[in-house]
């Protein structure tokens, strides 16, 4: 028996900027599929060390364009960043009308040295509220696994809190799939009096070798049985996804059943098995 969903949830996707003109042309196409599930925002990554922040921009004013969305969200990162340049940004922002933000503290390529004027997220997401007050609704970034680099529990949970405290307005979970670690996370937001909401990052399943790769680098855990089952598909490609659609619809399910605020889909560029699953929650047949 299908759940029942709560519809007025927020359903969001996230996409990288293309790098030649065939891929910002599929983008423009995916988006359009995309909007089937009558997305609150789409957003776009920065690329390592906020190397493509033009591109960002690009991509961000392509998809405005195409899909006819109002509201699109450039990420900003720490890496490389100073004062001038933010305050340069946030100005190009808001005279395209942007006023939705994903601030992250991003990763340091190995080629880097430092960070630039912003060591920390909160640091970047107090800046921006210095700057320019309430003019944009900030997402950041939650790790219901913990982050990769924090020492404990107790110092990754007062960390998203200063985030909290320093003007986010809502935040987007690190994929993952096991729901108890969200709602655990949730649990322990609640306790420190945070009730920002906390959206659930969704990671459909393609390529267990290429979602293992990034999964290690990213500190995302793939359960011990979700790997082994999915190792035991390597090399069929139609098992794979026929196995990772079932998982991560009943893990969507489960996610909106019991509360979550919506879903933020890591798309990768791709239409399908977004839309595949949003079909199988019931989402587009009732909204379109």
């Amino acid at each position: 028996m299908q759940s029942q969903i709560k519809y007025s949830s927020l359903f969001s996707c996230e996409f990288f900027p293309p790098n030649t003109y065939e891929g910002i042309s599929k983008l423009s196409s995916t988006c359009k599929l995309l909007m089937r599930i009558k997305p609150a925002f789409f957003s776009v990554t920065y690329g390592a060390g906020g190397t493509a922040r033009q591109r960002t921009f690009q991509t961000i004013k392509e998809i405005r364009t195409s899909s006819g969305i109002d509201d699109a969200a450039p990420h900003m990162t720490c890496v490389a960043s100073t004062r001038a340049g933010v305050r340069e940004m946030l100005d190009l922002y808001s005279k395209y009308g942007i006023h939705h933000l994903v601030v992250i503290k991003g990763d340091l390529p190995s080629n880097m040295q430092d960070f630039g004027d912003f060591r920390y997220a909160k640091e970047l997401v107090g800046f921006i509220r210095s700057e320019t007050g309430d003019q944009f609704h900030i997402e950041v970034a939650a790790y219901p696994e913990f982050h990769p680099q924090a020492s404990n529990n107790k110092n990754d949970i007062l960390n998203f809190k200063y985030k909290v405290e320093s003007g986010a307005n809502s935040a987007i979970t690190q994929y993952f799939y096991n729901a108890e670690s969200y709602f655990r996370f949730i649990d322990d937001c609640e306790t420190l009096g945070l009730d920002i909401p906390i959206v659930p990052g969704i990671m459909p399943i393609t390529n267990f070798r290429q979602l293992a790769k990034f999964s290690d680098n990213c500190g995302a855990e793939i359960p011990r049985w979700l790997r082994k089952r999915l190792e035991g598909c390597e090399g069929d490609c139609i098992a794979i996804r026929a196995y990772g659609l079932e998982i991560v619809t009943a893990l969507c399910r489960r996610l909106l059943d019991n509360g979550a605020p919506g879903l933020h889909f890591y798309t990768m560029n791709q239409a399908a098995l977004t839309l595949e699953i949003s079909e199988r929650l019931g989402l587009i047949r009732e909204l379109v």
